[in-house]
Formats: C-alpha cells, sequence, structure tokens
C-alpha cells in the first residue's frame, strides 16, 4: 500500500499528462488564428475577383453591320424577327420593301426589357459574366434595333442593344428622407395616401451592350448560312 506522499506525487504526474501545457493551449490558438485569418484572405481574394468588371472577349469580332450573302428577303426577314423574338418582343417593324424595282431598307424595333438577373439563368437578355451580375445589382432595361441594308448579292445587318438605368430620386428600399415635419399650416397633400418605393425620373442611356449584339449576329449568321443546322 502507497503512503500518501507517492500518492500524491502520481496523481500530479497523471494531472499533468493529462491536461495540455499553456503553452500549447497558446500555440494551438495562435495557429487557429492564422488559419481563419488565411481563409479570410482567401476568401476576400476570391470575392473581388467574382465581382470584378471582367469581360470574356469572343474568339472572333464580328463586324457591325454585318454583310450576309443571302437573297431571299422572306427568309432573311423572318429569321432575324425569329432571333429578336429570343430576346425581346417586338414593337414595331418596317419590313424590306420593292419599290420602283429596288429594294428599301427595313428596319425593327423591340420594346425595353429588364435585365435578367443571376436567379434568371433560362433569360438570355444578360449576357454571362458581368453584364448579369451588373443587371442583378442595378435597373436595367435593354432595348434593341436593326436594320436590314439591302446591297448586292445580300443584305447587310445591323444589331444595336442599347443599355438604360433607371433613375430613382433614392435608392429602392431607403426610407430615410421621405417624410419631413413641418411645423407651419400648411396644408399635406400627400396626407391619406403613403408613398410606395421612390420616384422614377426615366431611364438614362448608358451605352450600348456589345456582347449581346454580338450573339445575336453569330446567331443569325448561323441561320442564314447553315439553315439546314
Amino acid at each position: 500500500m502507497l503512503d500518501e506522499p507517492c500518492l500524491l506525487v502520481e496523481l500530479q504526474l497523471a494531472e499533468s499528462m493529462a491536461t495540455p501545457d499553456s503553452n500549447q493551449i497558446q500555440i494551438r490558438r495562435i495557429s487557429m488564428g492564422l488559419i481563419a485569418m488565411m481563409a479570410s484572405i482567401a476568401s476576400l481574394a476570391s470575392g473581388c475577383s467574382i465581382f470584378a468588371p471582367r469581360r470574356s472577349a469572343p474568339s472572333v469580332t464580328l463586324e457591325n453591320p454585318l454583310f450576309i450573302p443571302q437573297t431571299d428577303v422572306e427568309f432573311v426577314w423572318n429569321q432575324i424577327v425569329d432571333e429578336l423574338d429570343n430576346y425581346f418582343k417586338i414593337r414595331r417593324e418596317d419590313r424590306v420593301r420593292i419599290v420602283e424595282n429596288l429594294l428599301t431598307e427595313g428596319w425593327i424595333e423591340t420594346f425595353p426589357k429588364a435585365g435578367s438577373t443571376l436567379l434568371e439563368p433560362w433569360r438570355k437578355d444578360s449576357t454571362p459574366g458581368f453584364e448579369r451580375r451588373l443587371a442583378t445589382l442595378q435597373s436595367i432595361r435593354r432595348w434593341a434595333r436593326v436594320r436590314v441594308i439591302p446591297e448586292t448579292g445580300g443584305f447587310r445587318i445591323e444589331v444595336i442593344v442599347f443599355r438604360e438605368l433607371e433613375d430613382l430620386d433614392q435608392p429602392e428600399k431607403s426610407y430615410a428622407g421621405n417624410e419631413l415635419l413641418r411645423y407651419d399650416d400648411a396644408i399635406d397633400s400627400n396626407n391619406g395616401s403613403p408613398r410606395i418605393g421612390p420616384d422614377s425620373y426615366g431611364w438614362i442611356p448608358i451605352g450600348r451592350d456589345e456582347a449581346l449584339e454580338q450573339r445575336i449576329l453569330e446567331n443569325i449568321l448561323a441561320r442564314l448560312t447553315n439553315p439546314a443546322s
């Protein structure tokens, strides 16, 4: 049977072996902090690369207007309308006609359409990458105008897609400055009719969507030069 001092020494040794040293705990905490910091830096770097305005350049840039060696007026016009219908709704059109044995210039104009967001991958009006992210974070709409210009041996097709940014008096879901308290006897004309959302002052042109123009031209070229496919 062990005496009491020996038993006390053995218990202290067992406790020191079972309980980690304070230096080991500090080293472990430092290493975990370094790992968390490296993970945060990696996530920030990937986030910056995700939201950077990168535009994937097409392999071959088609000229705009694009010449199409196709002389069938009805076939050309129907294929252009069918392709535009994949992105926009046709607003009005003036078809190519024969006037005094000459072909006149035709044009097509579409209705404006709100840009598709990252949550709408089935829609095609926003090209992947920067344009789709921009339409997700901002109120963007697009509309297109197409010219069909007769030339010798075919037609020259010009596709222009306009982008517009909604002009609001304040950011949506922002309620700062909606109502101001007045201390005079003037009658509040807005009493009883609460305002819902910010006022819209129209749309601001912000240039063309060349990526979508190239996509439409590529598809039209494939339709008119390889009708079997």
